[in-house]
């Protein structure tokens, strides 16, 4: 029997709710074991990143033990600290791309419940998360449908932890750049605390930029509905 080029395509034939469960299912649980991998490769991570700062205190204290504070000594942390600013800023870049990656992901499944809503709507007052997939659903997805402000979501983070672990590690640095430079103690206290601050605000505006352009504008806690409601 020949086939005619030229015949209209056959109309696709519907799946059944059932396949669509199926098939809606298998991508949910792709995404969440993609989201449970990054998290894991993020608390490696960061994981390394302070055992070797516990490892750099540890050094520190032998190198004051063997030669007193003598040049050495402030050689040797300030090149120190230097390191563990490089390390910190890698390890925060890379923490920061990952809550990026991580929003999407979240959105992903909240897109997903939503069309379980679609074929399911009376399990719409089931769900404890969203099932929206824009800024205030993500964000209620976040809190888990409590109306927890997202000011202290955000600096409870990973992300603000670690910025502010390597904040101190910045104001540090300068700070005993400063002292052997041989500046008084009051301008080392002041230039160290600017140089943590200077650092924290930096990754913050970065780091809001980066956010602002994924989630767009109306990430607000006043935005947030119950689950799965418009």
């Amino acid at each position: 029997m020949s086939i005619d080029p030229h015949a209209a395509p056959a109309p696709p034939v519907a799946a059944s709710p059932a396949v669509v469960a199926q098939l809606l299912a298998t991508e949910h649980w792709s995404l969440l074991g993609t989201r449970s991998m990054l998290w894991s490769e993020l608390m490696s991570r960061i994981s390394i990143q302070l055992t070797v700062s516990s490892a750099a205190l540890v050094v520190l204290a032998l190198v004051a033990q063997a030669t007193g504070f003598g040049t050495g000594f402030w050689v040797m942390a300030i090149g120190l600290s230097s390191a563990l600013l490089v390390l910190g800023t890698l390890t925060l870049l890379r923490v920061t791309i990952g809550s990026l990656e991580d929003h999407r992901l979240v959105a992903g499944m909240n897109r997903l419940r939503g069309a379980y809503v679609e074929l399911a709507p009376e399990v719409v007052d089931r769900f404890v998360t969203s099932s929206r997939d824009d800024p205030a659903g993500v964000a209620l997805t976040y809190t888990l449908g409590s109306r927890r402000p997202i000011f202290l979501h955000a600096i409870s983070s990973t992300t603000f932890f670690l910025a502010a672990f390597n904040a101190m590690i910045a104001g540090t640095l300068v700070a005993l750049i400063t002292y052997v430079a041989g500046g008084p103690t009051a301008l080392v206290a002041v230039l160290g605390a600017l140089a943590a601050a200077a650092y924290l605000g930096c990754h913050t505006w970065l780091s809001g930029g980066l956010f602002r352009r994924v989630i767009g504008p109306g990430f607000r806690e006043n935005a947030i509905s119950p689950p799965g409601r418009p």
